[in-house]
This record gives structure tokens, sequence and C-alpha cells, in this order.
């Protein structure tokens, strides 16, 4: 398979990758309020299948199971049960996020489910424009992604997360965890949590709009990390967050794109593991 077929261009995207934004993050208030609660919020992702990113199942309350999915082979976003009900929500019809929202959480309350979702997330009532091509080549992208996240995760030592999206960012990313314990503020309380290191690759966001891959220490330890050199194209960022980042347009139609993507992530562990380390 060319590399041309693992990274094609993306350009000109913005406009499907924003709805399928905006519609992930309607379908993620779902597990928020739905899904039984993981300590590092594992439950609120989404989880690539072959037809593209969807939830894990959750309890109806009669018993059973129910989840949803963003189909971007068929271009649906859709509301499955282990009982055998399905409903379809089209993605080429120019639903607000909104509008798509609000029946979403219809269809769940003829299921019998009910909460205080979370509608801001999904808040926005301009038309969606959606490019069933590049809905379909992004598939193809987090695809070959997501193997390749595998690939490097598997020869990781220690705890590792599962390779998830994120809905809030529309991200796809995993997490290595160091043996260095971080005390930390969270909801007014401090914890302990350990450090980890991050690989991720994101569509584009504020920013940084064109596509990137990204891989974080935390915490990120300037002095230690900003003089060690980086392979060819990427480089450390210290912007709205702290890490780095490797353009995808730097990998895009490169015959050595995974062996380059895969060196990128294989550098920054090298350098950081050691800050994230109980011993550092």
């Amino acid at each position: 398979m060319s590399s041309e077929a693992i990274f094609p261009p993306l350009d000109g995207w913005e406009p499907t990758r924003d709805t399928l934004h905006w519609y992930a993050q309607a379908v993620g208030v779902v597990p928020r309020a739905h899904a039984p609660f993981h300590p590092r919020w594992w439950h609120i992702s989404l989880k690539l299948q072959p037809d593209g990113p969807a939830t894990d199942p959750m309890p109806l309350p009669a018993g059973g199971t129910f989840w949803l999915a963003l189909d971007l082979r068929r271009h649906q976003v859709v509301l499955d049960t282990s009982h055998g009900d399905r409903r379809i929500f089209g993605m080429q019809a120019g639903l607000t996020a909104s509008a798509l929202g609000e029946r979403l959480l219809g269809a769940l309350a003829e299921l019998g489910l009910s909460a205080e979702y979370q509608r801001a997330k999904f808040a926005n009532d301009e038309p969606r424009a959606y490019d069933p091509a590049m809905a379909e080549r992004f598939l193809g992208v987090l695809t070959h992604v997501e193997r390749i996240f595998q690939r490097h995760r598997s020869g990781l030592p220690g705890e590792v997360g599962p390779v998830q999206l994120w809905p809030h960012g529309f991200d796809m990313s995993f997490e290595w965890f160091g043996t260095r314990l971080v005390e930390h503020l969270e909801g007014g309380q401090v914890q302990r949590s350990p450090a980890q290191l991050n690989l991720g690759f994101s569509p584009g966001e504020t920013s940084h709009p064109e596509p990137y891959f990204y891989s974080n220490p935390w915490p990120f330890e300037a002095d230690r990390l900003l003089g060690q050199p980086l392979p060819p194209g990427a480089r450390w960022f210290t912007g709205s967050w702290q890490g780095s980042l490797l353009p995808y347009r730097a990998l895009a139609g490169d015959p050595q794109a995974e062996e380059k993507l895969l060196a990128y992530a294989r550098a920054v562990y090298q350098i950081a593991a050691p800050t994230l380390s109980a011993n550092s």
C-alpha cells in the first residue's frame, strides 16, 4: 500500500472536519451521562471501529445495552441497542449540531434514558457542511494512525492506556504512564497522579489549524526538554499547550511516512521518559 493511501492530503476538508467535530460532541454527551465512570475519564471517549468512531456499550434501564457510532462509510450517526433497535440520523442533511443532539437525546428518552445532559457542548445552530468523500478519506487516515499508534504502544514498558478518540478535541491519542507521582489540584483537592506521555493525532484546531501529530510529556520540564533535538520536521511547541508537534503535511505522500512517524514517537519517548521516572 502506498503512503499516499495511508496519509493522503486533507486540503480543503475543514468544513467536513468541523461538522464531524460538532456531531462527535453531540454523541459525547451521552457517555458522560450514562457510561460507567472511569477515574481517567476513558468512559467519555470513542473507540475506532471499522466504519468509524463509536462509544462503548452503555446500560439500558430495562436491561441490555446501547451504543452510538459515527458511521463514516454510510454517513450516519447510528444509535443501536443489544435488542436490535436502531435509529439513524443522516450526516448529509445539514443538521445543526443542536438539532442533531436534541434528536439523539429524544431517541434516548424513547428508550427510557434521561439525565442532566451537558447540552452546551453541542450548542451550535450553524447549518453543517459534509463531504462524504472527505469523511471517508478521514476514516482511512484514522485507521492507519491507530494501527501505527498500536505498533508503537505495543513496544512500551509499563502501563499504557488504550487508543481513544476524544469528542471535545476530536483528536486520537493514547497515554504511557511513568513511575513518578505528581501532585496537582483537581476539583479543589490535591491529587497525586502518575506522570505521563501521550501520542496523538489532531485534525487541526484553533492553536494549530492544520492537522498534526503530537507527543506531550506531563509534567513538561522545559529546561530538560527544549534543548533536545527532534527528528526532521518535528519541533517543540510551547504555545497554548506544551509538548512536541509533527505536522501532518510533513508525512503526507511520503513513502517512509509510517517509519518517520514511529521515529518521532520513539525519539520523544526516549527524551521524555527519564523525566517521568520516579528515579529522575
